[in-house]
């Protein structure tokens, strides 16, 4: 008898336990949400029909902040030196034609020395042109001699219209020089005007030609560079207006508009350059080389709108909640949905068998409820 109480006791438990396990597996299965009246009103939440609304038909793209390349010098030594002095550092602003740094070398005392001999070989040889051409007009003295003397008198001036070229460069004074003055010190000039971004400079270090000793950069022509892929171009246009945020910076969206668009596809990824004007008011906010994400307005439409708020973003997928009765609290259906373009508060979604235009839908709360 003890042994048949046990067996149906057992029986039951697991029966049970089944049951129990289906009861809490049903809600899973069917994809319903229920909340009471009291929840509903505690959490604030609404419920909502999608409303038609116009929006923006946008390309996304990416891109830099830049500046033309007028407004870009690298700075570098045509002869190169020893770095003699300094006082920049990164981030100094400068004008065009202020002195950056000095060099010294060697080299430039041998080619102002060079200069001087030629120089004055230079008067001789004039005056011995003049002479043998005096005489060779008079039939006194050969045509060779005649022509060696106006050979080495044109060589000599062309070589010391060369060194005195190089003087220009490497802003020596050729005067100086002349007169007999001398220095193994040159002094380097910016080219623009600007802010240092690159500074390789310390003293004491060899400047060689190839080096960039220092980058100005002028940042009062900031703009955007933007890579649009092929099958986009050709609704890019001048005029368009561009919205971009700088992501590893902040979420701040700032406005630009498309300025120029190239005219021939770039690199293996298959892209067209855009050059896009900023608004004047942001570019004290952003520095040059910083990566940006743009939308670049191409066209607008009206589609079906709903909050973004109400939409629910999973494994790559949208989904709304979608209203079933409202009979002793509130049941809602999960619903997938198809999104199109976004605005800043709402999301254009298309409609389906299960999502219409009269349809209700969760739009307040779906935050609380789904979490």
């Amino acid at each position: 008898m003890k042994k048949i109480l046990y067996i149906v006791t057992l029986s039951l438990v697991l029966f049970s336990c089944k049951e129990s396990k289906t009861e809490e597996e049903a809600p899973k299965g069917d994809g319903f949400t229920t909340v009471t009246a009291a929840q509903f009103k505690a959490s604030a939440m609404e419920i909502g029909n999608p409303t038609e609304r116009d929006f923006d038909v946008m390309i996304k793209t990416a891109g830099k902040i830049d500046v033309p390349p007028q407004n870009r010098a690298k700075v570098t030594t045509f002869i190169g030196g020893y770095v003699k002095s300094t006082t920049l550092l990164v981030g100094d602003k400068v004008k065009k034609g202020q002195a950056l740094l000095t060099l010294q070398s060697t080299e430039f005392l041998d080619i102002q020395k060079e200069y001087m001999e030629v120089t004055e070989q230079l008067t001789f040889l004039k005056s011995e042109y003049d002479r043998q051409k005096t005489l060779f007009d008079e039939n006194i003295t050969s045509q060779k001699n005649y022509l060696k003397a106006e050979s080495d008198f044109r060589r000599a001036k062309a070589m010391s219209q060369s060194l005195r070229a190089k003087l220009v460069l490497l802003n020596i004074n050729p005067r100086d020089v002349e007169s007999g003055k001398l220095t193994s010190i040159i002094t380097i000039f910016s080219p623009i005007s600007g802010d240092i971004v690159i500074m390789n400079a310390n003293v004491g270090m060899f400047a060689a030609p190839s080096d960039v000793i220092l980058e100005i950069v002028d940042t009062d022509h900031l703009h955007l560079e933007l890579a649009v892929f092929e099958k986009d171009i050709l609704k890019v246009k001048m005029g368009q207006k561009i919205f971009f945020k700088v992501p590893e910076a902040s979420t701040e969206m700032f406005d630009a508009e498309v300025h120029l668009v190239g005219k021939s596809i770039e690199g293996t990824d298959r892209t067209i350059n855009i050059h896009a004007h900023l608004d004047e008011n942001i570019k004290q906010k952003l520095i040059t080389g910083m990566f940006v994400e743009a939308n670049i307005i191409v066209d607008s439409k009206t589609g079906l709108a709903i909050p973004a708020e109400a939409l629910i973003n999973e494994e790559n997928k949208s989904y709304v909640l979608l209203l079933q009765n409202e009979k002793d609290g509130y049941s809602f259906k999960k619903v997938a949905v198809k999104v199109g373009e976004k605005s800043e508060k709402f999301v254009e979604i298309f409609p389906n068998a299960s999502l219409t235009a009269t349809s209700k839908i969760l739009t307040k709360g779906v935050f609380e409820l789904t979490n």
